[in-house]
């Protein structure tokens, strides 16, 4: 679909000024930017899935619907969703892969993705391959959500969220088997600072295999690298139920 699509617009890290504001950034492959409709807006109307694709985007595939007034867009495809199937996205839906409800209706224990954090400013949670969050609780105005990485945190019951795991659960798997093939995604080599000179980098030079050299690691930019580097109070804190296990990511 040309009309849901434009090429990315390539900066290789680098500001306004030409100058690199972030490193490890260039040499990406022309690719398009699909628009995703992570809103699911258009409320009680059946829409049909007329194609499943793969999008270098982003790590899960995504589906084109038709809407049945004309419309097309596209949608994080979930496991099960295939061709022809019939999906809407309304208050009052049935439990069903690909369809899209808010919080509140959907049962205790029922796996989502595409989660609202806000409600109408479009999913936040739950968009990567093979993703999902577990409904665990409600409360009043609130949902208790458990997330991918173990943490169980409290979000508004009117967001919306789509019901089923995303699919490509063998993304994490992926075996990049030469250098180019992280080139084209975009991604320059990452070099060690000890192993740089002391022009470059805080951490180079000396004589040999020497180490940092010096009392406090530093970033490249020469800041510190140690220690308490932000602020690490947020004011959503306040909605996080249960801290996520250590060591556990996804």
């Amino acid at each position: 679909m040309k009309s849901l699509k434009f090429i990315k617009k390539k900066n290789s890290g680098r500001d306004v000024s030409g100058k690199v504001s972030v490193r490890h950034q260039g040499g990406e492959q022309k690719r398009y930017i699909r628009i995703i409709d992570f809103k699911r807006d258009k409320k009680n109307i059946e829409a049909k899935v007329i194609s499943l694709e793969y999008d270098p985007n982003r790590s899960s595939d995504i589906a084109l619907v038709q809407y049945k007034d004309g419309e097309k867009r596209y949608i994080l495809a979930p496991v099960g969703l295939k061709l022809n199937d019939v999906i809407t996205a309304g208050n009052e839906v049935d439990i069903r892969v690909g369809n899209a409800m808010p919080l509140s209706a959907i049962p205790i224990g029922t796996v989502v993705h595409n989660v609202e954090l806000t409600p109408g400013r479009g999913a936040q949670i739950a968009r990567g391959a093979g993703t999902s969050a577990t409904i665990a609780a409600k409360e009043g105005d609130y949902v208790h959500l458990r997330l991918p990485s173990g943490e169980i945190r409290k979000i508004l019951s009117k967001g919306l969220a789509t019901i089923g795991s995303l699919g490509n659960v063998d993304w994490k798997n992926r075996v990049f088997k030469k250098a180019g093939t992280k080139i084209h995604m975009g991604i320059r080599p990452t070099v060690r600072g000890v192993a740089q000179n002391p022009r470059s980098h805080p951490h180079g030079g000396g004589e040999g295999r020497s180490g940092i050299g010096m009392t406090t690691p530093k970033t490249y930019a020469g800041r510190p690298a140690v220690g308490k580097t932000r602020n690490k109070k947020k004011y959503s804190n306040k909605m996080i139920m249960q801290r996520r296990k250590p060591g556990k990511h996804s």
